[in-house]
Formats: structure tokens, sequence, C-alpha cells
């Protein structure tokens, strides 16, 4: 028998939320979906009138929902945000090519501005190129460093003082399980937060990064797609599968099944972990070589290109004395000239040396 909407008793029920169970009818479960989003930026302060926000658009379900929802609830209750879109092409043949026609339809859908960034002309390899290189295994380790600091270039390169991403509440759960599994607690601490990055030192290239989605299901943002009748890309990454994270992902789903709040009680336990007084953290400062953010002398981004480029691609993903570093890193010898450092095409002839 057809259940009436516990929200607003009346019209028929069309689904029962993930998250809190309800019967909801369509426009019910939207009026939860949008004013819990916004509840989430008003709370945590995300954002001020004037903001110029960079989009992360990817063409998938989470990063066109988001640019629809940031735009519906911009103009709706008036955040006074320059929303752009920026997309960036990590060169994946039969993948990111497909995704970045949706994230053009998503252009023009929204009305937004969209810039794409590759990694070729930032970096001088696509991931194509990486993974002939490396093989399959570790792929992501690499993509993961490059985008992340690809997405702060191109905010910087369009003068956005804010970065949103799709991350949502499974993704989250997902990255304090891997940092609990890991013993990485610097990065527990940090993938907990909604608002990361303060912005205030320009010359540490740091922009804030937000997580509206922070406490919004996976499920319902495919089911409010759905409704919504947007349109997105939803192939898996070629490279994906071999991911560590999916076996992680999918311990996740097995939790979830069992109890319905799992993800969200993961999220709260990252949140009130805290590290013991004396416990040494690393500290933030910028890379000697590109001046991006980084917690020591040399950025990852920069480790792992001056890998490639040395024929080392475990270098960056593995400790440094388990590869001996070859050498320590030392150049050519049969190379005086300055050579491009890649990360930020700067020009330095130092030789990368880690402690």
């Amino acid at each position: 028998m057809p259940l009436n909407c516990s929200r607003c008793k009346e019209a028929k029920a069309i689904l029962k939320r993930p998250k809190t169970r309800d019967a909801l009818c369509k426009e019910c479960f939207y009026y939860c979906f949008e004013s819990e989003i916004h509840n989430t930026i008003i709370e945590g302060n995300l954002f001020k009138r004037g903001d110029k926000v960079a989009i992360g658009a990817s063409g998938g379900k989470d990063s066109t929902v988001l640019a629809y929802i940031m735009k519906l609830l911009n103009e709706r209750h008036d955040y006074g945000l320059n929303l752009v879109l920026l997309s960036i092409d990590e060169g994946i043949t039969g993948y990111r090519d497909d995704s970045l026609e949706t994230v053009k339809q998503n252009q023009r859908d929204y009305a937004l501005p969209l810039t794409i960034l590759s990694y070729k002309d930032l970096y001088g390899w696509s991931m194509d190129d990486i993974v002939k290189q490396i093989g399959r295994k570790n792929n992501c380790t690499f993509c993961g460093v490059f985008r992340r600091q690809a997405l702060d270039r191109g905010a910087l390169k369009l003068n956005c003082n804010v970065i949103v991403t799709g991350h949502n509440a499974d993704d989250i759960a997902e990255t304090i399980l891997m940092n609990v599994l890991r013993g990485d607690i610097a990065r527990l601490k940090r993938c907990t937060a909604i608002k990361t990055g303060s912005g205030e030192n320009s010359e540490e290239n740091v922009i804030p990064r937000c997580k509206p989605f922070k406490y919004t299901y996976e499920k319902e943002i495919v089911m409010y797609a759905y409704f919504k009748k947007l349109h997105y890309f939803s192939t898996e990454c070629i490279y994906a599968p071999n991911a560590y994270r999916g076996h992680v992902r999918s311990y996740l789903k097995d939790l979830e099944s069992v109890r319905s709040s799992a993800i969200l009680d993961i999220i709260h336990s990252g949140e009130v972990l805290a590290v013991d007084e004396g416990i040494r953290l690393p500290i933030q400062g910028t890379c000697e070589r590109c001046s991006y953010i980084s917690s020591q002398r040399i950025c990852k981004a920069c480790v792992m290109l001056e890998g490639l480029r040395k024929g080392l691609p475990r270098l960056g993903i593995v400790k440094s004395s388990k590869v001996k570093m070859i050498k320590r890193l030392e150049p050519d010898e049969t190379k005086s000239k300055q050579s491009k450092c890649g990360s930020c095409n700067c020009t330095n002839d130092k030789p990368i040396e880690l402690n």
C-alpha cells in the first residue's frame, strides 16, 4: 500500500531517504535536500558576499549537482557569489575527454563561465603518459596529488578566493577510514574539516576549499540528479579499479547496509578525534621549487615529477630510503644548463634533496 509523505502528509511518497529513512514525496525531498545544504553552508560560514568561487567540475554526478545547487542557492538566498566552473583535464583517453563534454553541457545549462586546465600544460605529463611509465599501480596517487595542485593553480589564475568541491559524506568517511588504516594523523585532522586553508598568506598559494556536501549521502545526490533530470557522466575512470579507495568503499557500503547511520558516525568520529599534547604534527610551509604549500622542503608533486624525469616512478610513493634516492637525485653531469621544474615551469637547477 502506497505511503503518504511523512513531511507534507498529503502527496504520495516516492522514495525513502537513505540518511533518515523518511518516506518523502518528490517536492519534499527537494526541499529537505536543498535546505540541508544551505544550512551546512550557513553554519560552516563557507562564503562571504563578493567571493569569486571556483566550482571543481568533472562532469560526474557530484560536481554536476554541486554546480546546479550552488547556482540555485546563490540566487534563492542571495549569497552574492560570483560562480565559475573549473575543470582539470588529466589526459585520460576514453574517460576525461568524454566527461569534459558533459562539463561543457553544464556550462550551457547553468550559464556559468568554464575554464579547463590540463596536466600536460601544467606538468608536461598526461595521466596516460604517467601510466605508460609507472603501470597501473599507484597511478591514483599521482593523479590525486597533481589534481589538487592543479585546482589551486587554476583558481589562482582565475583570481578566485574560494574553491568548492563535490566531496560527499561517503567520500569523507572513506578518507577517514583510509587515514586511520595508514596511521596518518595529520591528514585525518584535515580531511574532516568542512573548510581548509586560510587564504590569508597569498605567498603560500593557499585558497580555502569548501565541501558543501560534507553531510550529504551519495545515494541522495544520485536521486536528486535523477529526479531533476540533470545531465552527468557516470562512467568510472579506467584507472580507478586498482585504487586502494575502492576496497575501503566496498567495506563502507557493507557497514551502511547494516547501519544506515554508519557514514555520519564515521565522520563524527573523525571530527572528535584529537592528538595528545606533545605529539608533533607536520608544519605547513612552502615548496622550495614551486612555492606550493607543503609540509616538506620539496612538495610531493615536484618529487613525483622529478621521479618521472629520472625514471624513478616510485619516488614520492614509497619512502625515499627504499629507492635509495639514486645518487640523491644528483643532476646529470652531462647537463649544465638549467631545466624547467615542471610543476610551475620555473627554472631551477638545484637537485631535490629530502631529509
